[in-house]
């Protein structure tokens, strides 16, 4: 299990975090979501090793990490971290950067071993190309492959699937964290991207203003988000005054509703107009207003004429679950 604890790092006066503390269990992964700049990377370089913190702990069961004063290399026998710079041997073809990571003393097993990854990360097609000739996301994929040679205990993620095509990202994360799952490795995936999150995490850590401000299971923190900054990291997401939905509602509490839960009616509910409406591929997003202005995004199986009034509602579990104080 790693544990992190009071964990405090600063770039001369300014604080980058602050007192961060969490556990992962072994075989589980972690997803940590912020803005730019709130120290997700940060968080993934001083569990490596890579920087000294001021203050706090880290273990992985017995083994404790003390930052560059105390070793020469950062990292462990027991972890991989796959940084944005990837650090790639460009003069070598794929194959061999992969290779130069598994063992010469069991040819067969690594020849194995080298052959899952690169089909896992559909690079057998690019498997005698030097690395300098790849494109950023073919560079990336590579990379993935070469910090899973050798079954790292624990994986240290920084935005994993940045550089690669749309097209091919939901296949290659399904690979990846079957991948992880299959042989028991622990992950902390540091990312902006919500799709990296919800369907393999099993928690989120929130960074923000150099603390944590959430950590708990994946599902619950996406269902009952705390403030509208925790749930506009799952993506667009509208905050209603409570007033609008009812008039004798208290006016500094709002709803926190992403725009798949509002419901279309036309006959009552929030007085809307339409916009504008954005083709989505299965549905429609739709741009709106309610009171004063106010803009509301919603989703309808069909487009909807700018001008157009209509009504929406919201579910009352989810008001329920959502109502939050300003």
């Amino acid at each position: 299990m790693l544990r992190v604890k009071d964990l405090s790092f600063s770039y001369t006066t300014e604080s980058v975090l602050d007192q961060i503390g969490f556990e992962l269990p072994k075989g589980e992964v972690l997803a940590v979501m912020g803005e730019s700049g709130c120290g997700k990377s940060t968080l993934l370089r001083l569990i490596y090793g890579e920087l000294p913190f001021d203050q706090g702990s880290i273990h992985w069961d017995t083994h404790e990490i003390k930052g560059p004063a105390f070793q020469l290399l950062p990292g462990a026998p027991f972890m991989k971290f796959l940084a944005q710079d990837y650090d790639l041997m460009p003069f070598l073809s794929v194959e061999e950067n992969i290779h130069k990571f598994l063992s010469v003393r069991e040819p067969e097993a690594s020849k194995k071993r080298g052959e899952e990854l690169m089909e896992a990360m559909e690079l057998m097609p690019y498997r005698k190309k030097k690395v300098q000739f790849l494109s950023g996301g073919q560079q990336q994929r590579v990379a993935l492959a070469r910090v899973l040679a050798q079954k790292p205990s624990l994986l240290l993620l920084d935005e994993p699937f940045s550089h690669i095509d749309s097209f091919r990202r939901n296949q290659l994360r399904q690979n990846l964290f079957q991948m992880m799952e299959q042989e028991g490795i622990a992950c902390i995936c540091a990312t902006h991207d919500y799709q990296d999150v919800l369907p393999y995490a099993q928690k989120v850590l929130v960074l923000k203003d150099s603390k944590v401000i959430d950590f708990r299971d994946t599902k619950a923190i996406f269902e009952q988000p705390r403030s509208s900054y925790v749930a506009s990291l799952f993506g667009v997401v509208n905050q209603i005054p409570i007033h609008v939905l009812k008039p004798y509602g208290p006016v500094t509490n709002h709803v926190l509703v992403y725009p798949h839960e509002l419901q279309v009616s036309s006959k009552s509910g929030m007085d809307t107009e339409v916009i504008q409406s954005y083709y989505m591929g299965g549905y429609y997003r739709i741009h709106g207003t309610i009171e004063a202005g106010r803009i509301v995004y919603f989703n309808s199986e069909t487009p909807l004429k700018p001008g157009k009034k209509i009504f929406l509602n919201i579910p009352i579990e989810i008001i329920n679950k959502r109502l939050l104080a300003t």
